[in-house]
């Protein structure tokens, strides 16, 4: 290969240049057509404007409530934890081992199945049944 040989990865396309005469195909209205709002310098409608109808996010009703400051847990049940290799439990090694997708703001532990085996687990919440129940069979559990 020589320096001479070397071309762009992306074949490099000229800037189309309107308003530049008939000849070039884009002339005298520049591609824009004749008159109307969106011919005009700085014309064009917002995003969502439907021509002057009320716009959908406005005809659908509004309801209930959105807390911004919510923490959004990743639950955890027993039956989860069972398949678990591993006895000292916290939101990474679920991860690892594609128990748990997503770990979100924190994980919080259900007592939803049973539990079969005594592990330490750590995470952000616990249910006081699901906290029992691990410290009942040996276990630890340890909030973050």
């Amino acid at each position: 290969m020589k320096i001479d040989e070397l071309k762009p990865a992306v074949k490099k396309t000229k800037r189309t240049r309107v308003g530049r005469g008939m000849g070039s195909g884009l002339g005298k209205t520049s591609g824009r057509g004749h008159k109307g709002q969106k011919a005009r310098s700085g014309g064009g409608v917002r995003r969502g404007f439907e021509g002057g109808q009320t716009p959908l996010y406005r005809r659908l009703p509004k309801r209930g409530f959105t807390n911004i400051h919510a923490n959004n847990y990743t639950e955890v049940t027993f039956t989860m934890l069972n398949k678990s290799k591993a006895t000292d439990v916290t939101a990474e090694t679920l991860l690892q081992e594609g128990i748990i997708e997503k770990i979100n703001d924190g994980i919080v532990v259900l007592a939803t199945g049973k539990l079969d085996k005594k592990i330490n687990v750590k995470a952000n919440r616990f249910t006081a049944n699901a906290k029992d129940k691990i410290e009942a069979l040996g276990g630890k559990a340890e909030v973050i």
